[in-house]
């Protein structure tokens, strides 16, 4: 499931978290098993649950956190001149509005 920061959810783990939100500018990932992960560790955790090849990204957590979070802020960084933005927003389908908190 997918929540913005803004929504009760967001809210919550925010708060819950004490996150300084004028400082995340990252995917989070929070379970309630594991608790929360940021940039290359929640991008990698995610990654663990699609389909091959995506989920081989794994083996990516040898290498240490620092090094990864590097690679994913030069990543993030990087982007939109790699790959474009689009001028506006997709509309969801009701298949995927289903995926997201309220």
């Amino acid at each position: 499931m997918f929540a913005p920061l803004q929504s009760e959810a967001g809210k919550q783990i925010i708060k819950t978290f004490d996150l300084d939100t004028s400082k995340t500018d990252s995917i989070l990932l929070y379970s309630e098993d594991k608790g929360l992960s940021v940039k290359s560790t929640a991008a990698l955790h995610i990654a663990k649950h699609l389909g091959f090849p995506r989920n081989l990204m794994t083996v990516f957590f040898i290498v240490p956190t620092f090094i990864r979070n590097w690679v994913y802020d030069f990543i993030a960084k990087n982007r939109y001149k790699w790959y474009g933005k689009k001028d506006a927003c997709m509309i969801p389908t009701p298949e995927l509005k289903a995926k997201f908190l309220a």
